[in-house]
């Protein structure tokens, strides 16, 4: 490749895959964390699920960090990996129930940005 040529992940067909394939591998991490979860705790999805969307509506626009940490401060604690909330929080917008109302960087990812900003529908 010369110096000229853009890398195959600059086309925008090929960054638009390559996107879509990387939110789908974190959808199905973010589904087995939740199975993993429920196979110790099978209330974990109903107890997460209700906490998010009430203290979204209580405290939001709240990062989805701040819900998460939250939760474990209130007992909702998954056995083994967090990303099970990623799930919690998938339904959650899907069902109409919280929504994405801004972004921002990521405190336990080390200012890293992708964190998402949580507000009341």
């Amino acid at each position: 490749m010369s110096q000229n040529t853009p890398h195959p992940a600059a086309k925008p067909d090929m960054r638009r895959q390559l996107l879509a394939t990387a939110r789908r591998l974190g959808e199905q991490a973010a589904q087995a964390a939740l199975d993993r979860t429920e196979q110790d705790d099978p209330t974990f999805s109903t107890r997460a699920y209700e906490f998010i969307v009430s203290y979204v509506r209580d405290h939001g626009p709240v990062p989805g960090e701040a819900v998460t940490l939250a939760a474990r401060c209130a007992g909702i604690k998954p056995a083994k990996d967090d990303r099970a909330f990623g799930a919690v929080y998938a339904k959650a917008l899907r069902d109409g129930a919280i929504r994405v109302v801004d972004s921002t960087n990521r405190v336990r990812g080390h200012g890293s940005a992708g964190g998402k900003v949580y507000g009341p529908v």
